[in-house]
């Protein structure tokens, strides 16, 4: 299949977001392995300390983006820094002698794509670069199990005893927005349910929001860059008719709590046990209702580093890649909550596994 055209003079970049743990970073993976050709930049917006995201794809191997067309922004939501962060990250993109034949962006898990796809319509960056299209991924396994749905009758059952389920879900908000701002919907994970789960999954998106988007179905983050990139829509000249929550507070004069969400860094040292201590940071996990885990592990006398994903009571690990000549090793993960998360009470909680 051939990739579509983009606008004349202009880069074709594509936005890649969705909520926590949907596998936005493997399907990018996938991509930069079967670029046809196409020499791709990326730029990685990681919540946290910790460059994980970047330190996987630039382990990937692809001939498609090296190392140094990998680009992270590690300073915050990239929503929040359009102008101090992403804007001059672009212009220095623009400003380099071999320009990318395409520009893929992946926000962190907890960014809104309104703000930034509507920096795309800054004077400097409108004239050299234009959006191709918004792609949501979509965690169909979290969304099947109720993660995100709205279950009216449990609320009213519930309401007596918790008078904050008569508000909505700052998670659910994120969600829906993510959905909103999407030209393409990827609904990944497919494998881990069965056909009357995915039915449920499709009518659940569906059913928040009003437009339309192409709702795909994927495995493993394994969709072709044919159909991830050339779709050529353009999405800046009409995102203000895909407003967030926050843009539609804003307008209402309500306030909006920017601080939802916090992350810091646990360090620790080898890990002996992998199984063990996988088994127990579910436990860890749960009663700390930690939305969002991931990092390396180092397991003595194992040449490679363990990949560490958890996603709820759902963890993930592989090891990915040998640990570079002269590189420290060590385990290192990046805990993701809300932000009445006990700190303390969770890095003493990790510490104790090891």
């Amino acid at each position: 299949m051939t990739l579509a055209k983009p606008q004349p003079g202009k880069i074709p970049a594509t936005v890649i977001t969705g909520f926590l743990g949907a596998g936005k970073t493997t399907m990018i993976r996938n991509l930069l392995q079967n670029a046809d050709g196409k020499r791709i930049a990326l730029i990685i917006n990681e919540f946290g300390d910790l460059g994980v995201d970047g330190d996987v794809l630039k382990g990937c191997g692809a001939e498609a983006c090296s190392e140094e067309d990998i680009i992270e922004l590690t300073n915050g939501c990239i929503c929040c820094t359009v102008a101090d962060d992403f804007i001059p990250t672009m212009t220095k993109l623009l400003e380099r002698e071999n320009r990318p034949d395409h520009i893929v962006i992946e926000t962190s898990g907890l960014a809104l794509p309104q703000p930034l796809v509507a920096a795309f319509n800054w004077p400097d960056i409108r004239s050299e670069v234009t959006v191709d299209g918004v792609v949501t991924v979509v965690d169909s396994a979290a969304v099947a199990a109720g993660r995100f749905a709205d279950d009216h009758d449990k609320v009213d059952a519930l309401r007596v005893n918790d008078d904050n389920l008569d508000h909505e879900s700052p998670l659910e908000e994120l969600f829906e927005d993510q959905l909103t701002a999407a030209d393409l919907i990827v609904l990944n994970k497919t494998d881990l349910i069965d056909a009357a789960g995915l039915k449920s999954v499709r009518d659940e998106v569906a059913s928040r929001i009003s437009r339309k988007p192409t709702m795909i179905e994927a495995r493993n983050g394994e969709v072709a860059a044919a159909i991830l990139l050339g779709l050529g829509v353009g999405t800046e000249g009409e995102i203000a008719n895909r407003k967030s929550h926050h843009e539609m507070d804003h307008e209402a004069g309500e306030e909006h709590d920017h601080d939802e969400f916090d992350s810091f860094v646990v360090e620790l040292g080898a890990v002996a046990d992998p199984a063990r201590f996988i088994d127990r940071l579910k436990g860890v996990v749960a009663e700390h209702d930690i939305l969002r885990l991931k990092g390396f592990a180092d397991v003595p006398d194992k040449p490679m580093r363990l990949l560490i994903q958890a996603v709820g009571s759902r963890i993930d690990q592989y090891y990915d890649r040998a640990w570079a000549p002269g590189e420290t090793r060590g385990t290192r993960l990046v805990v993701i909550g809300l932000h009445d998360m006990d700190e303390a009470a969770v890095r003493a909680a990790i510490s104790a596994l090891v």
